[in-house]
This record gives C-alpha cells, structure tokens and sequence, in this order.
C-alpha cells in the first residue's frame, strides 16, 4: 500500500492483487422518509485490490481467471471504486 494508507492500518501490509476484506460507509438514498432515521450503512466487500492511491482504492470482486473469447475478456472485471474517507476497515485474507 502507498505512503497514504488507511485509518492506522500499516501502510506496507497491503500489496496489490492482494486479497482483502474492506469496511465502508455506503452512500444511502432515500425519498418520502423520516430524515433523522437515515444515515450511511457499513457495508463490507471481499475483493482483490486492485489500484490505490490518496483518494481511493478500487476492489475486484469478479474477474475472468483465463482469457475466454480473446485478449479483451482479461480487461472486463467486476468490482468497486471506494473513497478511502468512507473505510473504516481493510485487512488482507490473503494473496493469489
């Protein structure tokens, strides 16, 4: 992980392609409600990681293992972009 880590969390213990577990305040939208009863939602994904830098990482969740229909089917991925302000938690299950 580069020099601007997350929430106290060692900043060489993540690499790239690690596989990690994050814990994130996800955005809610909400219509017709009681406003005061609405707040963000911790959420949690499982994903390789994919990209860091100081303002977010990005989260792989679905990937092709081996290129299916040609070269192009490798770039087609599934995943999240995550503010890094919004985790409160990432740790590494483990490396692939």
């Amino acid at each position: 992980m580069s020099e601007a880590g997350i929430h106290g969390q060692d900043k060489t213990s993540l690499r790239l392609g690690d596989v990690v577990v994050v814990r994130y305040y996800d955005h809610v939208l909400f219509k017709d409600a009681i406003s005061n009863q609405i707040r963000p939602f911790v959420r949690e994904a499982v994903g390789w990681l994919d990209y860091e830098d100081t303002e977010y990482i990005r989260l792989i969740w679905e990937r092709y293992s081996e290129p299916v229909f040609g070269e192009e089917s490798r770039l087609k991925t599934t995943g999240l972009a995550i503010r890094k302000a919004d985790i409160t938690q990432i740790r590494r299950l483990s490396s692939i």
